[in-house]
């Protein structure tokens, strides 16, 4: 029999820290697939894993055995390739290390290097979560006629309209990250003893007692959670555990018996919780605070702005409430990998940095550009919105007449009850895009705007009721925008100053279609400059002309909402 290790008091970490969940499997790595949610995880994840082990590739690095490739994922859990390869993908999106071969593989390697079991069973055990629910609007009915129903569907799946919440002017009835993170902590707390059980090896003999977790399983116990304090990036398990400090270098460090980490890591969570409901005010009660009130969030600016951005002791950077202006925020103005762009109206933003992962939530009539983000965008719950993102990969959930103009790696992912969406290419730069690509990771040469992927209408992962037979009608896709109806999007150039050199043009090559089509609007452009310039009028004519052009010109900037960038540009 194996020697196991046990916990000494020694070991533990002095300073203050918590546990916290890592949000990103529970954000980005959900997928509405009823087929890989089990309704008894624990076991048909047992016999799944088994079959996964047995298939498994051999990795040449000792750290990394047990991989397997989408072939073998789809043949031991009965799904086609395409959905397979989405898994693994949508895996090595939320990995806690970078370092993880399947990462490092890039866009084309994935199937070279497989995703590691033990990462892959853990995603699939958390498939079975349902999101916290935003709270109930009070006064539902005043914002039932401004969100009118077109899908027999809508009643179930609109959870949350951007109206309602212009309505709510609030996060009052959404989720804070407090909230949203008790409801992890709970589920994993409920669920703990199952996912341990997962990544245990028996030694000799039967039952719970023979259970035990070597160092490299543990490890993986890091994809759901972290350790971390305010202002601090997150601690990964292992260095904070007090199992494992001792070990010999020279020899392989002794399994941990899996009651031990059990039991350390439910007194964990339950201290996490206890904190959560110190630190969090009474919400319905009280007066409601300013924008960005979770409990973890602080005030990043004390400009005009100040009310509009907040950065969570997680990292996040919150934009929200933005409405009828312009907002910038580059580089330096970030202090987190991860942005959410949250209740923003009749705007344009622009997010000019390199990020990890974005979030749009509950905007409408709004533009939106996304300098580079090497992980995943999310766009949900949005109306009339024109979103501009360089990213890996983008998942569009229940949206509403919005434009997406992408430079995707991957496939875009679209989910849920969304109507009259359409796709085109990428259409802008600014003089840092191609530094900020590099940074995230994201190839220009690879675009896959055109090949978006529709699953189902229902997501799963909500807590409301369905009506049935809903769950197998799939989603509306995005069509092609028109090229005629294609135009290149203009950033102002705020760096003017600072910068010599940089990108001079859109790095993803437009296809010929669009390609052609902008040519042939500017050479229509020059023609009609030039009718205009050889055109013989009397000086009563000419100032007439003049005046009609600038009427309609003034027209177009107030009809269009564009004459608040011109406002910005001038205080700029």
């Amino acid at each position: 029999m194996a020697e196991t290790a046990t916990a000494t008091p020694a070991a533990a970490v002095k300073d203050p820290i918590y546990l916290h969940t890592r949000r990103e499997p529970f954000e980005y790595g959900l997928l509405p697939i009823p087929k890989l949610i089990f309704s008894d995880p624990a076991v048909t994840l047992a016999s799944i894993k088994d079959k996964l082990i047995q298939r498994s590739i051999q990795s040449e690095s000792p750290a990394v055995p047990f991989r397997v490739d989408s072939t073998a994922v789809a043949e031991t859990l009965g799904i086609g390739q395409d959905i397979a390869r989405l898994v693994v993908d949508t895996v090595a999106s939320v990995l806690n290390l970078d370092s993880d071969p399947l990462i490092e593989a890039g866009f084309e390697g994935i199937d070279g290097v497989g995703v590691n079991v033990f990462d892959l069973v853990l995603w699939l055990y958390v498939q079975s979560y349902k999101r916290l629910l935003p709270r109930t609007h009070k006064d539902s009915a005043s914002v039932a006629d401004v969100w009118p129903s077109t899908s027999a569907f809508d009643g179930y799946l609109s959870a949350l309209s951007p109206l309602q919440l212009v309505r709510s002017n609030s996060r009052r009835f959404m989720p804070s990250q407090a909230d949203e993170e008790a409801h992890q902590l709970s589920y994993l707390q409920k669920h703990l003893a199952n996912i341990v059980s997962l990544l245990a090896e028996a030694l000799d003999g039967e039952g719970d007692e023979s259970l035990v977790l070597p160092m490299e399983r543990f490890e993986h116990l890091g994809f759901l959670l972290q350790f971390g304090e305010r202002g601090s990036a997150g601690i990964p398990l292992i260095q904070a555990s007090p199992f494992f400090a001792n070990s010999d270098p020279d020899m392989p460090p002794a399994p941990v018996p899996a009651s031990q980490v059990h039991e350390w890591l439910i007194q964990c969570i339950t201290d996490s919780l206890e904190r959560i409901t110190e630190r969090t005010p009474a919400k319905e009660n009280g007066p409601l605070s300013t924008i960005g009130s979770d409990q973890d969030a602080t005030m990043t600016d004390a400009n005009a702005n100040s009310a509009k951005t907040s950065t969570s002791a997680r990292g996040i950077v919150f934009i929200e409430g933005v409405s009828k202006t312009s907002f910038v925020k580059q580089e330096a103005d970030l202090k987190g990998s991860s942005i959410k762009v949250v209740n923003c109206h009749d705007s344009v933003i622009y997010i000019l940095a390199p990020l990890r992962y974005a979030t749009v939530y509950g905007c409408s009539d709004a533009t939106i550009i996304l300098g580079a983000v090497g992980k995943a965008v999310r766009v949900e719950h949005c109306e009339r919105v024109h979103v501009i993102a360089a990213s890996k990969r983008i998942c569009i959930a229940n949206c509403r007449e919005c434009v997406f103009f992408l430079g995707v790696n991957h496939r875009p992912l679209i989910v849920g009850d969304n109507h009259k969406l359409q796709v085109a290419p990428y259409n802008t730069f600014y003089p840092q895009l191609e530094e900020h690509l590099a940074q995230a990771g994201v190839e220009a040469s690879v675009n896959r705007w055109d090949e978006p992927l529709a699953l189902g209408v229902v997501d799963p992962h909500d807590s409301l009721s369905h009506p049935a037979g809903v769950s197998d009608v799939q989603a509306e896709t995005a069509s092609r925008i028109d090229p005629d109806q294609f135009t290149n999007f203009l950033i102002p150039n705020w760096f003017a100053g600072e910068c010599s050199e940089g990108t001079k043009d859109n790095p993803f090559a437009l296809p010929e279609a669009y390609k052609a089509s902008q040519i042939r609007n500017n050479n229509n452009l020059g023609e009609v400059k030039e009718i205009l310039g050889e055109t013989s009028l009397e000086d009563s004519k000419k100032k007439e002309l003049s005046s009609a052009l600038h009427v309609y010109f003034k027209d177009w900037l107030y009809g269009s909402g564009n004459i608040r960038q011109l406002y910005f540009l001038q205080g700029e």
